[in-house]
């Protein structure tokens, strides 16, 4: 009788190498998920602020002070967000919710700009403007569908509306290219730090490697010489 086939086993599904590979696709699956629930969390809490928070700036001064407020608030969150992708240790999801945070910040600043101005000087829209009128009106300009049934009439509202449209331009170009060039310099460093995906050796040194000594080289004495002794 012939001895039963023996079973194979294949050597990527099994041992250390399988384990590293399992914890890589959890540690992968865990941090997208924790970066869409961060992406989702934060563009709620940025518009449950602008809807929550009161806005009773009064006066055109009050308005453009609190706007400029808010466009600086835009930035510092821009530069935070780029120093966290590169020290992140998956800087592609990084950058998608620092984009995503980015713009959900820039729509409700200029939302609420918006909303100021026509409650401080009436008239500066073609028709009152609620909340939802004003974040309506920027998700139209930023979309650049000018559907035209809100158009700003006063020259402050159309200043406003254009820095808005020259803001969208520089957050998509130039915004997402500093953003491009932050997962580069993350992805590097990470590179250059202990790998801990599938397939990283723990121990490099190999069996020939651990005893180099040959047989010649373990007793070098000649006949000749042993004879002499």
């Amino acid at each position: 009788m012939s001895d039963p086939p023996t079973a194979r086993t294949d050597p990527t599904r099994s041992g250390p190498a399988a384990h590293w590979q399992d914890r890589w696709l959890r540690s992968r699956r865990r941090a997208g998920a924790a970066c869409v629930a961060r992406t989702v969390f934060v563009t709620a809490v940025f518009v449950a602020a602008y809807y929550l928070l009161p806005l009773g700036v009064r006066g055109t001064a009050g308005a453009t002070a609190a706007f400029v407020c808010g466009l600086l608030a835009v930035l510092l969150l821009f530069s935070w967000e780029v120093r966290t992708i590169v020290r992140s240790p998956y800087p592609r999801l990084r950058a998608v919710e620092a984009l995503v945070a980015t713009l959900a910040l820039f729509l409700v600043v200029f939302a609420s700009a918006y909303y100021l101005l026509d409650s401080s000087a009436p008239g500066s829209f073609s028709e009152p403007l609620t909340r939802t009128d004003a974040l309506y009106f920027t998700m139209t300009v930023f979309s650049t569908v000018g559907l035209g049934d809100i158009t700003p009439r006063s020259q402050t509202g159309r200043v406003m509306v254009m820095l808005q449209m020259a803001g969208g331009l520089l957050l998509v170009g130039v915004a997402a290219r500093v953003l491009a060039g932050a997962v580069q310099a993350g992805l590097r460093r990470r590179a250059g730090e202990p790998s801990a995906e599938p397939g990283a050796a723990t121990d490099t040194t190999t069996p020939e490697q651990t005893d180099t000594t040959t047989p010649e080289q373990t007793d070098t004495t000649t006949p000749e010489q042993e004879a002499g002794r």
